[in-house]
This record gives structure tokens, sequence and C-alpha cells, in this order.
């Protein structure tokens, strides 16, 4: 077996991009309730388990397969905005998640940081508002940016874009399987949010 000598990527990267919920926000459980009322007025099902794992993904193409898969005749659009008035009450309640909220404060200022969300742009600044931490971030990226989400690498390589960061000089921390792919993809350093978590006792 061969041990590599250096890391893939150097030791301190030029530019930071964080997901925004389950990364930087503990958004997911209220996300989760908010679901559970679309899903019970629309007759669909989406169980716990699926839902985290579909972290990243807009909630208009959650619906497109969802619609698919059971059957449900929804119209995505409209349906992800119910969803979204749904949850807009409940950003109050969101609380930072402090271990990365952290990192974002120790870099501000010596480093560019860019946020890169499957959310709605209009939700997101409101998440980072309410948190007190937008004016960390020199971008926000969401899914109404890109064409192609998260698995594929497009919104962290438009978030590299808007740093003026090259993507190989990036670090980019994340809380989902589909989210690590799409980092992975960009050819940034990823961390996955939820070990870091697990290590520091958080």
């Amino acid at each position: 077996m061969v041990l590599q000598k250096y890391n893939q990527h150097p030791p301190f990267p030029r530019g930071i991009i964080f997901d925004c919920d389950g990364t930087l926000a503990d958004t997911m459980p209220l996300h989760w309730r908010a679901w559970q009322v679309i899903a019970k007025r629309h007759g669909f099902s989406l169980p716990e388990e699926r839902f985290y794992s579909l972290g990243g993904v807009p909630s208009r193409d959650i619906l497109r397969v969802l619609s698919t898969e059971q059957g449900v005749p929804l119209d995505p659009l409209a349906v992800a905005r119910e969803k979204e008035a749904v949850y807009l009450p409940l950003i109050a309640q969101v609380e930072p998640i402090n271990t990365v909220v952290g990192v974002a404060r120790e870099n501000y200022g010596k480093i560019p940081l860019a946020v890169a969300s499957g959310g709605t742009k209009s939700i997101i600044e409101q998440v980072l508002e309410h948190l007190g931490i937008r004016e960390l971030f020199q971008a926000i990226v969401t899914s109404e940016d890109i064409v192609n989400q998260k698995p594929a690498p497009d919104i962290f390589l438009e978030a590299a874009r808007r740093l003026g960061v090259p993507p190989q000089f990036c670090r980019a921390y994340e809380d989902t399987d589909l989210g690590m792919k799409a980092i992975q993809a960009a050819g940034m350093e990823a961390v996955d949010v939820r070990k870091l978590l697990v290590k520091r006792g958080a």
C-alpha cells in the first residue's frame, strides 16, 4: 500500500463555502414539521428518514419525484411555495450550529466566505439575518441560481466563482451525503459537519 505523503488540498484554504440548513443553521427539524403539514394536506408520503436523505434537494424537485412515484398529482412549484409559507413562521425558532458558525466567524475578514444552499434565496437570507450572521458572507448562492442541483457540483462551483477563488483552493462544509458528493465533484476539500459535531460533542 502506498501512503500519500501530501494532502490533495492545501492546509489553509483561500475561500470557505458553507451549506446552510443543517450546517450553519439547525433548521432541519423545523423543515420536517413543515413537510408533515404539506404531506397531510396533499395526500403524499414523505418518511422522516427519506426527508433527511434528501437534504440539499430543492422542495420543488422533491415534490416532482414524490408526485411521480406515488401517482399524486401536484403542481411542484405551487406546493413548494405552500411549504415555504408553512416554514416561514418557524424561522424565529432557528438556532445556530455553533461549531460551524464559529468557523465562519473565525475566518471572517481573513478569507472570503460564501453560502451554497439548496433552499430559496428569500428563505436563506432570512435565516442568516435571524442568526445575525448574514454579513459574514460575501456571496449567497441558492437553488435559484443554478440549473443542476446537488449532488451536481454546480452550486459550489458558482459560489467559488463569485468569491473569485479557484475550486481546488476552497474548503466546503456540508451535512448530507448529496452535499458531500457535490463538494467532491467540484474538486474542493469537503468537511462533513456530522463528523465534526460528533468529534466535538456538539
